[in-house]
Parts: structure tokens; C-alpha cells; sequence
């Protein structure tokens, strides 16, 4: 369903609070659309009352989407075992995408696909307090429930949560947003575009793929990144997918016997 299609409102869950209530309130500002109270309503009878097919609902540790196919919510644990990987691994190495882009300390990242935050969270990480990360995200459901909790989620141990603090997100076509920068403005820039063939077992971005700009990237796009960064241009792809080839990655990196690769320009 086109996403101009799909009428939305925010709320709250069952469970009614003041927080809850604002940040409902927040959700509705943010992405513009009606604040409707919960009262007692299942989602399918506020749905049915409302006409909306998708609800963001305002619930404790932050916001979900919820549509008749599933939901969707924010939550640091993708990013958990890679950091601990950075942290305590040998030599602080143990992340593939962090080698592919060739991070360190102080660098600018411009991530083109938010998605559920993972990637932005690792990155932030590597570049530490002295870098800074911009996720772009042009699903503007995505980018409130995710950005929302990037700012908001309380992890469980402070590293995370201060690389999640040092993401910044902005719902916006990765092209449009590239076309409108200096050359040379970011150290890396980066793309996890939704894998032309998924994996059948990951169930858990079946919720994602509903909302998700599912465009193969273009030509231009990967030229207007190669503009924009200053040491590399990283994709992320399945290992057998034809996109390498087709955009121009000669370079690959990652596990020997991993089913995801990264592409890379060194410019």
C-alpha cells in the first residue's frame, strides 16, 4: 500500500501514563498526524474506529508501529553483541562492517539506511564521542520510531547508550540529500539497502520490509556518495548478489563463509 495511502494516528497503549500521553504527542508533531486517545480499544477496534491502518503507539521504552501485517519497534539489542565484539575482542577488532569502512576515531559518517539503527549504533561506537553519525531514513515512520528511540532508549550499559546519544537522524531521500552536499563532506558514507534476495529465516525484518523503500540504489546515487565521502563508499549486500557488479564495487570485504559481503570504494 503507497505510503500516501495508508492513514496513520498515534496513541497510546492500554496502559495510559502522562509520559506515555506526551509521547504520543510528540509522535503525532513529529510525523504529523492525529493524536487520538486510547480509551480501553484493542488496535483493531481503534483501527476500525479510526480507519487508520497504522497506529504508533506510545508504550514503556519508547514507540511501535502497529499495522494488521505486524510491528515494528526500536530495540539496541541487534547492536549489543558487536559492540561487545569491539570492546573486548582481540586487539579491539571483531566487526566486519567497522573494517569495511575503515573507521576510527573522530571520523563523519553519513549512514543512507537507518533501517533499525544496528549499523548506526556500531559506527557511532567506532568513531567515538570526537566523530559524529547522520542516519538518513525516507520512511518517516521508521525514522520517528527508531530516531525516537536512539535519544531515548535506556540501555543496559553506557557505552551503548552514549553511541545511540551520538546518532543524528533526518527522514530524507539518501539522493536528494547527497545531490545537496559539498564534496568531501563525510569520511565514509554507507548503504544497507534492503538485500534484492532476503534471507527466508529473518523473521525479524519481516516488520521492516512493510514499511521500507524497497528501490534498488542507483547508479547515480553510489556517484553522488563517491562525491560526498572523503576515504570510502561501503555497501552491504548478500554475499552472491548481483548489485556488486552492477554498481561498481570491485572491492569486497567479509567473512569467507559469511552470506552478507560489504562492497567498497577507497577513494
Amino acid at each position: 500500500m503507497a505510503e500516501e495511502k495508508r492513514r496513520a494516528v498515534a496513541t497510546t497503549g492500554r496502559k495510559w501514563s502522562e509520559e506515555r500521553e506526551e509521547t504520543a504527542l510528540w509522535a503525532a508533531g513529529h510525523l504529523k498526524i492525529p493524536y487520538v486517545k486510547r480509551r480501553t480499544e484493542s488496535s483493531a477496534e481503534l483501527r476500525a474506529r479510526t480507519g487508520a491502518d497504522i497506529l504508533v503507539v506510545a508504550k514503556k521504552g519508547g514507540l511501535m508501529l502497529q499495522t494488521e501485517a505486524g510491528e515494528l519497534f526500536f530495540h539496541p539489542n541487534m547492536a549489543h553483541l558487536r559492540l561487545k565484539n569491539l570492546r573486548f575482542g582481540s586487539a579491539g577488532a571483531g566487526d566486519r562492517m567497522v573494517e569495511a569502512m575503515g573507521l576510527h576515531k573522530g571520523m563523519a559518517v553519513l549512514d543512507c539506511t537507518l533501517g533499525l539503527g544496528a549499523d548506526a549504533i556500531v559506527a557511532s561506537f567506532a568513531v567515538g564521542t570526537e566523530g559524529h553519525v547522520l542516519a538518513l531514513e525516507s520512511n518517516p515512520f521508521i525514522e520517528a520510531v527508531v530516531g525516537y528511540g536512539l535519544a531515548n532508549f535506556k540501555a543496559e550499559n553506557w557505552p551503548i547508550q552514549e553511541a545511540m546519544r551520538g546518532i543524528r537522524t533526518q527522514c530524507v531521500d539518501a539522493l536528494s540529500f547527497l545531490q545537496g552536499q559539498e564534496a568531501d563532506s563525510f569520511d565514509v558514507v554507507y548503504f544497507d539497502p534492503m538485500f534484492r534476495h532476503p534471507f527466508h529465516e529473518s523473521k525479524a525484518m519481516e516488520p521492516l520490509r512493510a514499511f521500507a523503500d524497497m528501490r534498488a540504489l542507483t547508479e547515480e546515487t553510489i556517484q553522488e556518495a563517491c562525491r560526498v565521502a572523503r576515504k570510502r563508499v561501503v555497501m552491504k549486500e548478500s554475499a552472491k548478489s548481483g548489485e556488486f557488479c552492477r554498481l561498481g564495487f570491485d572491492t569486497l570485504m567479509g567473512g569467507r563463509y559469511s552470506k552478507v559481503q560489504y562492497g567498497v570504494k577507497i577513494l
